[in-house]
């Protein structure tokens, strides 16, 4: 295989990690019982090699045949065990560079004390020890918490006020939502109360900015019907994302590929959605009108493709005095629409997901895709223009959701 290579180099890593958090384990147990020692060390080896086992035979099966549920838990058990202890890791390295640095001193300044003959060790910080145990087995346990928060939908209410709106359009109700990935779906009723959820908010336009699916057209199955009962009276429009292209499997042939694209292109048209290819559409209301663009995945990073082409997209929408831009990837923003296209007052991303991992409270959010997206959640504003990147209605790779909630965002123009 031709990654036998990298998961043989992880591998050995996990086991290395395991090896060091485990002197910790057991400087810890000292004063325990000699069963209760046995029990605890059996029990981390047991789960450790076990998550190993797993990691390095995992990709010689064809996993894609396997049950949802089952690849979804234990992807997100190998990689959530090895977070937690890499986590706990770095406090005993802090504590093991302290207790370096400390007896290098001793060595230094007093190693002509009466103790120096002795040659006394350092002891490890217990504090430190525990905090990163502590630290550790919170994350491994938030993120089993977190499997049960990956359909609660939560209605994020954002107003927005732009001096140059047209009277008509004034209170319009917006639904944003984007990154539904179909294709990890296990449960068809709580989608559909999602979906009665966007209903009830009785938008007058839906908008949705990509991510359909994880790979396959046919993820779309059972599910046509679910979404397609989202309507509203000015209509429903999408956009792809990076995973609408199937880029992220092995296709039998080119056309395999593209038929896909176009088996998903014909679900959408089923389900009375209006896919936007790199165009725009007018928008009319009470006799005022703005515009509408939708472009493919564009992205500022490099390893997402460039399908959007504005060039096509944009002309003959100078003339509408207000603009909605639907772009799946944030990074879009920046690198190009702001730079060039600054009469274009709302953007609407998603892809971020908020990596499905953080910290939200009033005033404060943080999540670990940060330091790779500026922009990654919520609203953000340049001048006279706005980004709003939505969180994602679905879950992907991880099948929970741990402080960022799936989310409907109603964006109400005032």
């Amino acid at each position: 295989m031709r990654n036998a290579g990298f998961i043989w180099i992880v591998a050995l890593l996990m086991a290395a990690i395991d090896f060091y958090v485990f002197q910790v384990v057991k400087m810890l147990c000292q004063g325990s019982s000699s069963r209760t020692k046995s029990i605890i060390f059996t029990t981390y080896w047991t789960v450790s090699i076990a998550i190993i086992i797993l990691f390095i035979f995992l990709p010689f099966f064809n996993t894609d045949r396997w049950p949802k549920n089952l690849r979804n838990y234990l992807f997100a058990t190998i990689v959530g065990f090895f977070f937690a202890k890499l986590l706990a890791a770095v406090f005993f390295l802090i504590d093991d560079v302290r207790r370096l640095i400390q007896w290098a001193v001793g060595k230094i300044f007093f190693r002509n004390t009466e103790g120096d003959a002795e040659n006394e060790g350092i002891s490890r910080s217990v504090f430190l020890s525990w905090l990163g145990i502590g630290i550790g087995g919170s994350l491994i346990t938030s993120l089993i918490y977190g499997f049960s928060n990956k359909y609660d939908y939560h209605i994020r209410r954002v107003p927005l006020q732009f001096d140059n709106l047209p009277a008509a359009f004034k209170g319009l109700k917006i639904i944003q939502i984007s990154d539904i990935h179909s294709g990890s779906f296990d449960n068809k009723k709580a989608v559909e109360k999602g979906v009665q959820k966007i209903l009830d908010l009785q938008p007058d336009l839906i908008l949705f900015t990509g991510d359909l699916i994880n790979d396959r057209a046919t993820e779309m199955m059972g599910y046509e019907e679910v979404f397609g009962r989202l309507k509203a009276p000015m209509g429903v429009y999408s956009t792809l994302g990076n995973h609408d292209y199937g880029d992220y499997v092995k296709w039998p042939s080119q056309e395999a590929r593209d038929q896909n694209i176009e088996d998903l292109k014909g679900i959408q048209a089923v389900m009375g959605w209006r896919l936007l290819m790199n165009e725009h559409v007018v928008l009319e209301r009470d006799g005022q009108q703005i515009a509408l663009i939708g472009i493919e995945n564009w992205s500022a990073k490099a390893r997402f493709p460039k399908h959007g082409k504005m060039w096509e997209a944009y002309p003959g929408s100078e003339k509408y005095p207000f603009k909605i831009l639907m772009s799946h990837d944030p990074s879009h923003w920046d690198a190009e629409v702001r730079p060039k296209y600054g009469d274009i007052d709302l953007t609407l991303s998603g892809h971020t997901h908020g990596m499905q991992f953080g910290i939200e409270i009033p005033g404060f959010k943080w999540s670990p895709v940060k330091y790779v997206y500026d922009r990654w959640a919520g609203l953000y504003e340049e001048g006279k223009q706005k980004l709003y990147v939505n969180r994602g209605y679905g879950f992907i790779g991880y099948p929970g959701r741990v402080g960022i909630l799936p989310e409907i965002t109603l964006i109400e123009l005032v």
